[in-house]
């Protein structure tokens, strides 16, 4: 299976109606061979989800969607600081997905022995976990983060957007990942620089470095921003 529809339903952060679409691609040279999922409303363009603060229903609160605007210049939330292109590969997706390109499939088969990225878009806090479980069930690893604190850290790393958040989910004994702005700040007793980031050399795919997920041992990991 190359891409299916693994769900379709409402929201659990508020009840609006979203969809989950997963593709397999080998195009992205960070990440590797991986299925990527994206989840977007079912309803509204993701510029437009994003402009207008609909896309909460499948960010929640995290500060990265930036501020809803009525300005008509701008095609998207003021001030976001998401590093997903919305333009792109997520625009792309839920176009295709309103053509009828995209067809209701088995998350397990989509997972089957695969990399999966979960929530390439979207915090996968939004969906039932049942279908989370299904698509990791027979994959061969994955990648998850999560806004939505405490998030099924079996799962997904925790999302952190300052240190003291960072700490609070470290003494609770969950990983985190977070973004700073200068190798300064990453806390070297709990953090690792992220090894397929540009400080770090790039020296690695995500495929073959398995540290972006929950249930593991290893310390959290830190990005710096671009």
């Amino acid at each position: 299976m190359q891409h299916a529809i693994i769900y379709n339903g409402p929201s659990l952060l508020d009840g609006k109606p979203i969809v989950v679409v997963a593709t397999y691609s080998n195009r992205n040279t960070k990440t590797g061979r991986v299925v990527q999922t994206y989840i977007v409303r079912e309803d509204i363009n993701p510029l437009e989800a994003s402009k207008t603060g609909a896309d909460y229903s499948i960010c929640g609160d995290c500060v990265m969607r930036g501020t809803p605007t009525k300005d008509p210049a701008r095609k998207q939330a003021k001030g976001r600081r998401c590093y997903v292109n919305l333009g792109q590969g997520v625009l792309i997706v839920w176009r295709a997905y309103k053509r009828g390109v995209y067809q209701a499939g088995s998350a397990r088969d989509m997972g089957r022995g695969r990399f999966v990225r979960v929530g390439t878009y979207g915090d996968p806090g939004a969906v039932p976990s049942h279908v989370w479980d299904e698509l990791l069930s027979e994959a061969s690893t994955w990648t998850a983060y999560s806004h939505q604190s405490g998030w099924r850290p079996d799962i997904a790393m925790q999302s952190a957007d300052n240190y003291a958040q960072a700490w609070a989910h470290w003494r609770a004994g969950r990983r985190t990942f977070r973004v700073v702005t200068g190798l300064d700040q990453i806390d070297s007793a709990h953090e690792a620089l992220c090894p397929a980031s540009k400080e770090a050399g790039r020296r690695v795919q995500c495929t073959a470095c398995k540290l972006c997920k929950g249930g593991t041992a290893a310390k959290s990991i830190a990005i710096v921003e671009h």
